[in-house]
């Protein structure tokens, strides 16, 4: 008999075990892949084994909300991440929506210096319970890429590279340089990057890199190290060194990864750093782009992985690659840093390493779960959508060749691609804050006081004057009249306004009172996202960034295809996740409100 167990024992040990692979890719349009079914042969083989169809988005149809919905299966209001930004209600500063980076608790003075006696910490501000943390605690294999949202990874939640939303070395998304000799060009910094006026003495130049803070010393005075530019315009080519780093680069070429280290405490210690170098016009003028600094998956300084040590595995097997969350570098293109083809060289460069990296993971995904993040289609969008169609369609093609590797990797396995939102043109900024004075809600003098005011890309917040505490209006018969006419009068402004959402009031201190739904066409402007109020109500976008989906929620859907057929009409991301639990056999928790897709 108890032969007879072991070997039955034996048997469901090596039995075969559930296989889902989650291909999760940022802003697939379903509309764009429909009018391109034939060049997409990848994606229209899986749909015919399977189906396709749109999947509903968040309200709002922001990556962080959609993805964050996506990861615990809950809404907003539960989660708590309402847009890529969010205010802090005691001193009305901007702060990410995602993550806060804790000093650490305990520190010993000793001059100029403060020296940590314990870690620092980042805290997410996401609540709930993902389903990779779920499956991981019942056994089940997950090995999650790049998920948007997740900075930090979860400890004990399988293995994780952290995706949109982690930071560069710096603490920021991304910021770049452009180094440049131009004499009308003075050093400044723009959104997303800073300009560097350079000179030459003798053909060499001295590019400085600003490192990150030093968080030994009270006054964190900035890390700094000299890249060196020993140019010959006549080859059009540069030697660079920094440190004991040294590359040449012909102009129009871009470099490697170059991994340095910044110093702290009169060299006691150090930060690790990597970024790569476009030398854009060596001949005739100096013109240098360098990337963000990304922090160093093999000595990573922040928590970009879990366990700790899984990027530094992943990097020895693949070699380095971009870690800040959003890589793409379009704010360089925004800024004029890199014309829109040297822009696509970079998207493909990102790409490449993508697919690497897919790779990778699929030769170590054996059972279980695999989520795997594309980026590139959702940011090439913003850049290409509605005037460059046949560069965005080689974007898609490129994600269809991975999906392509996939399926023919994935053997039984159930597949999936799934995206957040959709797209929508972008033609028209739409500025909040100066609407809301215009109409009585906000006071132009002192937006602090106001009854009213616009944060972020789709939130309004009540503001009674004397009582607001952490975001914490009392309801009442004043703030009902307030919120209904505010809702009246926007939605009466047709055609930029497609619809206002009131929000759950869950008590968390971030969330704001209404959701403004823009028609396709219109969004919020930047300036609304920053608090800020323009003259004029609407104005033409005439940013490089053309494309966008922070609108109205119906407008954008996102898109699922699978090998399977599902038996459900017009899922959304819960729904999906609680599929993907319910495929483990993992009963979904009772917060967790959706269906089952198959």
């Amino acid at each position: 008999m108890c032969l007879a167990a072991a070997l039955l024992l034996t048997a469901c040990t090596n039995a075969p075990q559930k296989r889902l692979i989650v291909l999760g890719v940022d802003g697939m349009d379903p509309h764009f892949v429909e009018r391109h079914w034939s060049q997409l042969p990848n994606l229209r083989r899986l749909r015919d084994q399977g189906g396709f169809s749109t999947l509903a988005t968040t309200t709002p149809p922001q990556s962080p909300v959609a993805w964050t919905t996506f990861s615990t299966g809950l809404d907003p209001a539960q989660h708590g991440v309402f847009d890529f930004v969010h205010r802090d209600p005691a001193t009305f500063q901007l702060m990410s929506s995602l993550a806060e980076t804790l000093p650490p608790a305990h520190q010993f003075s000793i001059g100029p210096y403060l020296l940590p006696l314990s870690k620092a910490q980042v805290r997410s501000f996401r609540t709930g319970r993902t389903f990779w943390e779920l499956l991981a605690g019942r056994g089940i294999p997950a090995m999650v890429i790049r998920m948007p949202a997740n900075y930090p990874p979860i400890q004990h939640g399988g293995e994780q590279l952290a995706g949109m939303g982690t930071p560069d070395l710096e603490g920021t998304f991304g910021t770049f340089t452009y180094y440049t000799d131009d004499p009308l060009e003075v050093a400044h910094d723009v959104p997303g990057g800073r300009i560097v006026p350079v000179t030459a003495d003798r053909g060499r130049a001295i590019l400085p890199v600003e490192g990150p803070p030093d968080t030994l010393r009270r006054d964190r005075a900035r890390t700094h190290l000299d890249l060196t530019a020993d140019i010959d315009a006549a080859a059009a080519a540069a030697r660079f060194r920094i440190a004991d780093r040294q590359f040449i680069l012909k102009q129009g070429e871009w470099s490697p990864w170059i991994r340095v280290s910044f110093p702290l405490i009169r060299h006691l210690a150090s930060v690790r750093g990597m970024f790569r170098v476009y030398a854009r016009q060596l001949q005739g003028g100096i013109r240098i782009y360098r990337s963000p600094l990304n922090i160093d998956p093999f000595e990573p300084a922040l928590p970009i992985s879990a366990p700790s040590g899984y990027s530094r595995d992943i990097a020895k097997r693949i070699g380095p690659f971009y870690t800040q969350g959003i890589e793409e570098d379009t704010a360089a293109l925004r800024q004029g840093a890199l014309s829109l083809p040297e822009y696509l060289e970079q998207s493909r460069i990102v790409q490449r390493e993508h697919q690497a990296l897919l790779r990778d993971s699929l030769s170590r995904f054996h059972d279980g779960l695999l989520f795997f993040y594309f980026s590139e289609i959702d940011q090439n969008s913003h850049m290409l959508w509605g005037k460059h169609e046949a560069e965005l369609l080689e974007t898609y093609r490129t994600v269809d060749d991975s999906i392509g590797t996939v399926m023919a990797a994935a053997g039984n396995a159930t597949i999936m691609v799934m995206s957040d939102h959709g797209f929508a043109a972008f033609d028209y900024a739409f500025n909040l804050n100066t609407w809301l004075a215009r109409n009585g809600f906000r006071n132009p003098l002192d937006w602090k006081q106001t009854r009213v005011y616009a944060i972020g890309l789709n939130a309004l917040y009540i503001n009674l004057a004397g009582r607001e505490k952490y975001g914490m209006v009392h309801d009442g018969p004043e703030r009902e009249a307030l919120i209904t006419d505010l809702i009246q009068s926007l939605e009466a402004e047709k055609p930029a306004i497609q619809n206002v959402t009131r929000m759950p009031r869950t008590g968390n201190r971030f969330e704001p009172d209404l959701i403004v739904g823009y028609a396709p066409g219109y969004r919020a402007s930047w300036e609304t996202a920053l608090g800020d109020a323009p003259p004029q109500v609407i104005e033409p976008n005439n940013d490089a960034w053309i494309g966008d989906h922070c609108i109205a929620a119906e407008a954008v859907p996102g898109i699922l295809v699978t090998n399977r057929k599902p038996t459900v009409a017009d899922p959304g991301l819960k729904d999906l996740t609680v599929t993907i639990l319910k495929e483990f056999g993992v009963l979904p928790p009772p917060e967790m409100k959706g269906r089952e897709i198959y």
